[in-house]
């Protein structure tokens, strides 16, 4: 795929750029065609960066066009990939007080998730079903330990050491936040199962 120069695409550096016309058609400005949603879920599997913009205001609408190709995808027909129970959590995440963290802590998870994609194929075809969610888990555990360090330097490593004794103003905030962390982790262990 040919990508355009870093001239031509602006803060996009090399991205393509895809402009979206009013009559929900999509021009390629790299080829110079118009192409489908479908075009554009193959260029993500084939990792070509690109971005969308409204053709008419110049408003990034990457992000929805995303959304709309998973809509698309899961709508298909063929087999889903997000269950109902995710959806359903993903959706009671919205207006939730860790919803700042779950983006950063979902593309931690997929990226680790494709890191360890051979690993877990490996697994599955030697017949070994409980070892990957297992790998899945701890890596999960260790994921939700580095996010809590980040947000609340010094819990992800309560283990290891005494707890610092947090001011009084925040430890119910605190205390709130663990809830919700094992809440979340509850989740995503009924979800490896």
């Amino acid at each position: 795929m040919v990508r355009t120069k870093a001239a031509a695409t602006g803060e996009a550096g090399d991205a393509i750029i895809i402009k979206k016309y009013a009559n929900r058609r999509l021009y390629n400005t790299a080829s110079s065609s118009y192409i489908t949603l479908e075009d554009l879920a193959r260029m993500v599997r084939e990792n070509v960066e690109f971005q969308v913009l409204d053709a008419k205001t110049g408003d990034d609408i990457t992000h929805q066009i995303l959304t709309q190709i998973i809509m698309d995808e899961e709508a298909s027909g063929g087999q889903q990939m997000l269950p109902v129970s995710f959806l359903r959590q993903l959706i009671g995440m919205y207006g939730n007080s860790m919803q700042a963290l779950m983006p950063s802590y979902l593309e931690a998870s997929m990226a680790n998730f494709r890191e360890n994609q051979s690993k877990i194929r490996e697994a599955f075809e030697k017949g070994i079903s409980a070892t990957p969610f297992a790998a899945i888990h701890e890596t999960n555990m260790a994921m939700m330990r580095a996010a809590a360090d980040a947000f609340m330097p010094g819990l992800g490593k309560a283990k290891d050491k005494a707890p610092a004794k947090p001011a009084a103003d925040t430890s119910g905030e605190i205390a709130a936040l663990r809830e919700q962390m094992a809440a979340m982790q509850k989740k995503l262990d009924e979800l490896g199962k």
